[in-house]
């Protein structure tokens, strides 16, 4: 019998805590059915007997305080809100426990900003993690050791487990469901849930939003630059000139700062007034790929593929409510 703990931390979002509950005890349930034994031995683990949560609007009892499971087989992270550095603080408690489990064979997977508290393990350092995109700037602020990929919906390396945003923590479970109960028991669950079980990208859903909060004031400019000016064609050298500052230096600077390259920033700047214009006009993709500054149609296809996961005519019938209907 595998042993899950699902831990409560000081904030946690009720929904992923509990949905990770019930999708577990739903392969109970379906074993049992067929007159199999349990494979899941589910504890909810917390540093107190009762741990409100969801910004105190519930309260979760604890079936075991952590220090009283002395050994575990995965550990589920909760999505974690508010003040992350604060959620941090507050769950320090669990850090070390962690690590040990860790270190004693347990699994790991951290749900959505449950990332967080992975991360402050440091058992993430120098490996692949996916976290909700709002959070991605401040994730790497406080997380520069680890290899943040906001597109990916997984993220799974050395028995260590990640997802992206919000809901699609249901992809990570279903995919554990998988490896410890098999896929026709994963597929029944999705049924079940109605989880689409293929998802491996929240690239469609992500909205840029250039990191600013740095100290590098002609980069901040620059991009401000960028960003009021993307239906021009600028140049790295025209930015270079504009602020008095070296190629070689200001692209590091820039990339430093904004941990994307000056082609990657403009890239994305047009791709998100795009994204803007795919979603709310009835412009056609060559209208919109014209008004923000592409004028070679297979370049823009394929950048914008490549930051989205979409081709511009899939995301517009997507996202667009006119086009939707029809």
């Amino acid at each position: 019998m595998v042993h899950i703990s699902i831990l409560i931390p000081k904030g946690a979002i009720l929904a992923s805590l509990e949905g990770s509950r019930q999708l577990f005890a739903q392969v109970n349930q379906f074993v049992k059915m067929k007159g199999g034994a349990p494979l899941f031995k589910i504890e909810l683990v917390g540093i107190e007997p009762q741990t409100k949560v969801s910004g105190g609007l519930f309260t979760v009892n604890a079936n075991k305080l952590v220090s009283e499971v002395k050994k575990t087989n995965l550990i589920i992270i909760p999505a974690i809100d508010g003040d992350l550095q604060k959620a941090i603080e507050e769950n320090n408690e669990f850090i070390p426990w962690i690590i040990k489990q860790y270190k004693g064979g347990a699994e790991v997977a951290s749900l959505c900003l449950g990332a967080f508290l992975l991360a402050s393990t440091g058992l993430l350092n120098g490996m692949k993690c996916a976290t909700h995109w709002v959070a991605a700037n401040e994730f790497r602020k406080m997380f520069p050791e680890v290899d943040l990929v906001t597109e990916k919906i997984i993220t799974f390396e050395k028995g260590l487990y990640s997802s992206g945003g919000a809901f699609s923590y249901l992809n990570l479970i279903l995919h554990l469901v998988e490896k410890y109960a098999g896929h026709d028991m994963a597929v029944m669950c999705a049924k079940v849930f109605a989880i689409e079980i293929e998802r491996d990208s929240q690239a469609s859903f992500m909205i840029f939003q250039g990191q600013k909060d740095h100290e590098d004031e002609p980069i901040r400019k620059a991009q401000e630059y960028i960003e009021k000016n993307y239906q021009e064609r600028i140049t790295v050298d025209q930015l270079t000139n504009m602020f008095a500052i070296g190629r070689r230096n200001f692209e590091r600077r820039f990339k430093k700062a904004t941990d994307n390259t000056v082609t990657e920033y403009m890239q994305r700047v047009k791709v998100e007034a795009a994204k803007a214009s795919l979603e709310s006009s009835r412009d056609n993709v060559t209208e919109v790929m014209y008004n923000v500054g592409y004028t070679d149609p297979k370049a823009f296809r394929s950048t914008f593929k490549r930051i989205t996961g979409l081709s511009p005519l899939d995301y517009r019938n997507k996202y667009n409510r006119l086009y939707a209907q029809n």
